[in-house]
């Protein structure tokens, strides 16, 4: 009985370093979470139907989401994080128009971005997708502002 209990306890404190380990690697889904969100802000760009004096600002929108994807790929890939996985949006539609959607869904993507990074290699890869996703919302805001002042 003693015996078996002493293997138990070697096998258990063996083990705790891989299941600590297997959890952080789940415990900060926000490269996920920014990926479905930048790709739904992209789509919402993409596929609003176009006023011309908007058409600049999402062309620019949809440049700097594309690069914030590329880089949030890449700092999931080096923390490890399943590129396959495809959590559901963060937001919501609150306010009226895709424009405002893209904006609401890149704020969340920056949200989850800007998430505590362990992974040191991550994290200057995580500060240029922030940095996109920052310069999509300008973008954005900057083309419903031209939106709602050209009517």
């Amino acid at each position: 009985m003693r015996l078996r209990f002493s293997a138990t306890a070697v096998l258990i404190s063996g083990m705790l370093p891989l299941i600590a380990s297997a959890e952080l690697l789940g415990d900060h889904p926000g490269y996920l979470h920014a990926l479905s969100d930048l790709h739904t802000a992209r789509w919402n760009l993409q596929h609003r139907s176009g006023e011309a004096p908007v058409s600049t600002q999402e062309d620019i929108a949809i440049s700097e989401i594309d690069r914030a994807i590329g880089e949030a790929r890449k700092a999931a890939h080096d923390d490890a994080k399943d590129l396959n996985s495809h959590p559901a949006e963060d937001a919501s539609l609150d306010h009226p128009g895709r424009l405002h959607h893209a904006v609401e869904l890149l704020e969340k993507a920056h949200d989850d971005l800007a998430q505590e990074e362990d992974n040191p290699t991550a994290r200057s890869i995580k500060r240029r997708a922030i940095d996109h996703v920052d310069k999509a919302l300008t973008a954005t805001r900057q083309a419903i502002h031209d939106f709602e002042h050209s009517r």
